[in-house]
């Protein structure tokens, strides 16, 4: 087995969850063309500029990874395909099978839960819950 030690590198693990949660390859538009760049490559490729802070059109092609305008589209698209959301959900659930989160020390905030029509569950100036 290779040794993936950098950081941007994928490791089989988590592979293995992100693999099934993307969207098919669309099919080709015709005979001749590049061929597509693999799904983890590509993947790496995201990770090394989102890890590096470089400008997608300097992914290096030596990494292997594509070009950083096939990276920047994929990323996109899978975002679009809600590939990230499915994923965070996918690792939570087997960290908390493995016992690793520990949920009852769990918070949620705004940014998790809406306020039902606009209106905050507690008010600073009364002390008084609403729900």
């Amino acid at each position: 087995m290779a040794t993936r030690n950098h950081q941007w590198m994928v490791d089989d693990r988590l592979w293995e969850l992100i693999a099934p949660l993307l969207p098919p390859p669309a099919p080709a538009r015709g005979p001749g063309g590049r061929p597509r760049i693999d799904d983890r490559a590509t993947l790496e490729g995201i990770l090394f500029v989102l890890h590096t802070g470089c400008r997608w059109r300097d992914l290096p092609v030596e990494l292997g990874c594509g070009s950083g305008h096939t990276a920047w589209r994929r990323l996109r698209h899978w975002q679009e395909s809600g590939v990230w959301e499915q994923l965070h959900r996918a690792v939570l659930e087997e960290l908390s099978e493995e016992e690793i989160l520990d949920w009852s020390r769990a918070s949620i905030d705004s940014v998790s839960v809406r306020a039902k029509r606009g209106v905050p569950l507690w008010f600073p100036s009364s002390g008084q819950s609403h729900g």
